[in-house]
């Protein structure tokens, strides 16, 4: 049972409002131009949406990330490129930060990053490294007081925006006394000779959503942009994903439910024979399955959130809500697709968008192959 404050409540009113009336509308002119809407953006930070989970004292709300989970939910129903961009924009940008940061890394950044007035990413995933972090191939070493960092990154959201101010990478620092890679996270602030932010992909979906790869040569950075202990880069990121994957799921619940709504209002109001498509039994009957597939998203979604908030073991939970999340994605994205015929697949209709977008939600922050790892270990299965 899912049971929300009336502040919560609220805050899903507000956010549903906000996108119903001023996302969507711009989605598909976004969608086209392969370009973040910055004064969308903008108005969220000004709604203090990228600060809900964080304190008042670096510029949040106060909230946790159950109120984040609401958010993220109600704006992917419209336009996962701008969820994406407030999920990964608090769980992967500032949320390292706030977890493991040193007090003067925290009154430094997390301000301007709690009130969206800047962004950050979080580079992780290399050419041959992303699943297997063990093979990151980027490097770091101190010289002079300084790390320089060597290497490249690839598929970091939030990167190359006009207000991106900072990446966090995992760099390999050393080695371990048994020969293993040691990782390290460092801060690396946009303009740091060195670090250059490519050229955007051409991506299958989510076209609005900012993504580049990232080189660095020589780049150079304070000692003291070391990002919680030397050598735990790797458990830091571990916790990052792991809290991550809960927003995450808010995204997939949120594409399914608004693949069910757009599909049940066109049931009910395109006419075929003479009566509702949604007249025929099997039309009505693959409803109900989206609908069942949301119900069960959102389940697995809130109980993994209730469970972090209260400081509970919640790594399988996530995993799974991140599965099951993106999975009814996916399948209410193509069920919805074949309910609108030939009008879904054109790329003005919501369900064509969402049918592109969705394929990311079983690949990105730990692909379906990794959430069933890691179920399976909880399993006892190696």
């Amino acid at each position: 049972m899912i049971e929300f404050t009336d502040e919560q409540l609220a805050l899903r009113d507000l956010v549903r409002e906000f996108a119903d009336e001023i996302v969507a509308p711009r989605a598909y002119e976004a969608d086209v131009a392969h370009e973040l809407p910055m004064d969308v953006v903008a108005q969220m930070g000004g709604m203090g949406l990228f600060g809900l989970p964080f304190p008042e004292e670096y510029g949040g709300q106060g909230g946790t990330y159950l109120e984040l989970c609401i958010a993220v939910e109600q704006l992917a129903r419209v336009d996962q490129s701008i969820a994406v961009t407030l999920e990964a924009g608090v769980g992967l940008g500032a949320m390292p930060i706030f977890r493991s940061g040193t007090e003067e890394q925290k009154q430094q950044w997390l301000p301007r990053l709690a009130s969206g007035e800047a962004l950050a990413g979080f580079g992780l995933t290399e050419a041959e490294a992303g699943s297997d972090a063990g093979a990151t191939r980027t490097t770091a070493r101190l010289e002079k007081g300084e790390w320089v960092i060597d290497g490249s990154k690839q598929f970091i959201t939030n990167s190359g925006t006009p207000i991106t101010e900072l990446v966090t990478v995992t760099a390999v620092t050393g080695r371990t006394e048994a020969g293993k890679a040691e990782l390290s996270a460092i801060l690396v602030p946009t303009g740091t000779p060195g670090f250059t932010v490519e050229p955007g992909y051409d991506k299958v979906g989510w076209h609005a959503s900012d993504t580049h790869p990232l080189t660095f040569q020589g780049a150079r950075v304070p000692e003291a942009n070391l990002l919680g202990e030397r050598g735990r880069g790797f458990a830091n990121f571990i916790q990052t994903l792991d809290e991550g994957r809960v927003a995450f799921a808010a995204l997939g619940t949120g594409a399914a439910q608004g693949c069910l709504d757009e599909a049940v209002s066109y049931a009910k109001t395109r006419t075929v024979f003479g009566r509702p498509i949604g007249a025929n039994q099997h039309i009505a009957f693959t409803l109900a399955r989206m609908q069942a597939r949301v119900h069960q998203a959102r389940l697995a979604t809130y109980d993994a959130a209730h469970r972090l908030v209260a400081g509970k073991p919640f790594k399988l939970e996530a995993s799974i809500a991140k599965m099951v999340s993106s999975e009814a994605a996916m399948a209410n994205a193509r069920d919805a697709t074949q309910i609108f015929g030939g009008y879904g697949f054109m790329n003005e209709t919501p369900v064509a968008r969402h049918y592109r977008d969705a394929k990311i939600l079983e690949i990105g922050e730990g692909t379906t192959e990794v959430q069933l790892m890691i179920i399976a270990r909880e399993l006892g299965f190696a």
